[in-house]
């Protein structure tokens, strides 16, 4: 049963990423008005992250990288924290939603829990 549960994650975080990933070159302004502006090139770190997450929502599905993945998924997520912290710091609506300081904050928090998830998720099954 914690096989399927465990796939079925999978497939709806492969899923995710790779549609977030190809919304990264749909709606570039609406993600580089998030990079913090410390940064330079926001529009290319946009389409960079973009490809990563394409990148890594395919490798997803494949169960020879699931376990790596997850792991560079995690740290990915990690690394693009600053932008969704900026994003509540500086309450930046994204797109046509706006959204209040605690739904901007919950967002931040949420990141950690998906980062457990995804990990879990990718781990072998441990057969006995």
């Amino acid at each position: 049963m914690i096989r399927y549960i465990k796939l079925g994650l999978c497939l709806f975080f492969a899923l995710f990423f790779v549609a977030a990933g190809i919304s990264h070159f749909t709606a570039v302004e609406k993600f580089a008005a998030i990079v913090p502006p410390f940064l330079p090139f926001p529009k290319l770190i946009v389409w960079v992250t973009g490809v990563m997450e394409i990148g890594m929502g395919v490798m997803l599905l494949c169960p020879h990288f699931r376990a790596r993945v997850g792991v560079v998924l995690g740290l990915f997520l990690l690394a693009v924290l600053p932008a969704n912290i900026y994003m509540a710091i500086a309450e930046i609506p994204f797109g046509d939603t706006v959204a209040g300081p605690a739904a901007l904050w919950t967002r931040v928090a949420l990141q950690f829990p998906l980062i457990a998830v995804i990990y879990w998720a990718t781990r072998p099954v441990k057969t006995v």
